[in-house]
């Protein structure tokens, strides 16, 4: 599941009903007995959000977050099959721990949890659930929303994560891809570089760090010299550093939405995929939907239409600026 950081949770997680298609799921806050921060998760299908506000004025962590950051995902978590074995072994190569192993437990059983710090404020949550029954994780109840517009809308038809991307600042993809590799194990799934992904204007380069299983898949982005300033660039100027640009959601018709939908394609097959704008008025975390026919590539063939309608918005932003031949930006 994905954890964001919101001002406003109760409304968030109204517009992901409304928007998103999603279905109240769970709530932590004060009836369940959080007293500092209320979560609302919502669900589709395999698809797992939850929305987190601070309750109390002086939650000086969630609100540092929000000033430098705004609305965003703070933290990707993993279900695994042996929480304490994966923090000793990333223990072992120096990684931050936030929080140590530790137990949660209600009536309905115990969940083994550890978080870990990856690039910039975006932290990793293993979980082992192993025989959990309750609803979501424990301090959670299931939602008492009743909102009579749900059952009058259409269902989203979206089926899992696909993948969660990562811009980072210039130099620094290939530390994080290291990162991925030493603690969590994983490989190199799929790569561009920055001859292959580009504009006139602006280009970028991207590894796709995968679990073994490849069932998780994790693009790590940084901006490549262009003319003009990249939309990755102005991502990490508006977050305030790294962090998670987009979330990318499987479903198997992408057709009904009847929206200016990209193809890309290989000798196997082809994909569909749509972008949203970005979800805030910071041009930050936006969303995917994308559909695979046997084709586990990434829509490198779709990127050249994708980043000029991009640079248009940073155009009408005011952002779309010339770059110096040291790298920095000009306004025009």
């Amino acid at each position: 599941h994905l954890t964001f950081w919101v001002g406003n949770a109760k409304q968030v997680r109204s517009l992901s009903y409304n928007r998103g298609g999603c279905d109240p799921w769970a709530y932590g806050g004060l009836e369940p007995g959080s007293r500092d921060v209320v979560s609302h998760v919502v669900k589709q299908d395999k698809i797992i959000y939850v929305f987190s506000s601070a309750l109390n004025p002086g939650n000086k962590e969630m609100g540092e977050h929000l000033v430098r950051h705004g609305d965003g995902v703070k933290d990707i978590a993993f279900t695994v099959e042996d929480c304490d074995f994966i923090v000793k072994k990333a223990k072992e190569n120096g990684t931050v721990l936030v929080k140590e192993p530790h137990t949660l437990e209600d009536k309905h059983g115990k969940v083994r949890l550890a978080v870990l710090q990856t690039y910039g404020d975006t932290t990793h949550t293993l979980v082992e659930r192993t025989g959990y029954g309750g609803v979501f994780l424990p301090g959670f109840q299931s939602s008492a929303v009743k909102d009579p517009l749900l059952a009058k809308l259409p269902g989203g038809k979206l089926n899992f994560i696909d993948h969660v991307v990562g811009n980072q600042p210039d130099d620094e993809m290939v530390p994080v891809v290291e990162w991925y590799r030493r603690n969590l194990l994983f490989h190199r799934f799929w790569s561009v570089d920055d001859k292959q992904l580009q504009t006139e204007f602006s280009a970028l380069r991207s590894i796709v760090m995968a679990n073994y299983e490849e069932t998780v898949k994790m693009p790590i982005n940084e901006p490549a010299m262009g003319k003009r300033k990249s939309q990755i660039q102005e991502y990490v100027e508006y977050y305030g550093g790294p962090g998670v640009q987009h979330i990318a959601m499987n479903t198997s018709d992408i057709i009904t939405a009847g929206l200016s939908i990209l193809v890309d394609y290989d000798d196997n097959g082809y994909l569909l995929q749509i972008f949203t704008k970005p979800v805030q008025d910071r041009p930050t975390v936006f969303l995917e939907v994308i559909q695979r026919h046997n084709h586990q590539g990434f829509g490198a063939g779709n990127f050249k239409s994708l980043f000029e309608a991009i640079e248009a918005d940073q155009a009408a932003r005011g952002n779309l600026t010339v770059l110096t031949p040291n790298g920095d930006a000009q306004n025009i």
